[in-house]
């Protein structure tokens, strides 16, 4: 796990992904959109795999649980994420766990964790925080136009 935080931080990344076959996936998007593309596109790298992050909210945890990670590493992370991983029996550890993720300008709670709050069902959690990135997109577009 060292090595994969290494590669995080002397990077700049804000995810990677260490598959089970030991191949090493760097990533750089913020928030969930790249473990939801790994969860419907390509979840054989999840399988088994370790995970450093940035940051982990419980959006975040339910795709890594249901794409069968087996140990995540947050440099923050929030307690719901933490209490999602444990309860599947992923092992997960972090060096900042606060109450909830924040969002981007540090105003209110990540709109991400505000849509899998009391939401226990991973995969519902997935459902929630898709349609939450297509009310965004719709919201991104009528302010652009």
């Amino acid at each position: 796990m060292k090595k994969l935080i290494d590669i995080l931080h002397n990077e700049g990344l804000t995810l990677v992904v260490r598959s089970e076959n030991g191949e090493i996936h760097r990533f750089t998007q913020r928030g969930v959109k790249d473990l939801l593309t790994l969860v419907s596109e390509h979840p054989d790298i999840l399988k088994g795999a370790m995970i450093a992050d940035k940051a982990v909210g419980k959006a975040a945890a339910a795709c890594m649980v249901v794409g069968g990670a087996k140990q995540v590493y947050a440099d923050v992370m929030s307690e719901p994420a933490l209490s999602l991983l444990q309860a599947h029996g992923v092992e997960a550890s972090c060096s900042q766990l606060v109450d909830h993720i924040i969002n981007r300008t540090g105003t209110d709670w990540c709109p991400m964790e505000k849509a899998s709050r009391g939401e226990d069902n991973p995969l519902t959690i997935i459902e929630k925080i898709k349609h939450q990135l297509e009310l965004m997109a719709s919201a991104s577009k009528l302010k652009n136009n």
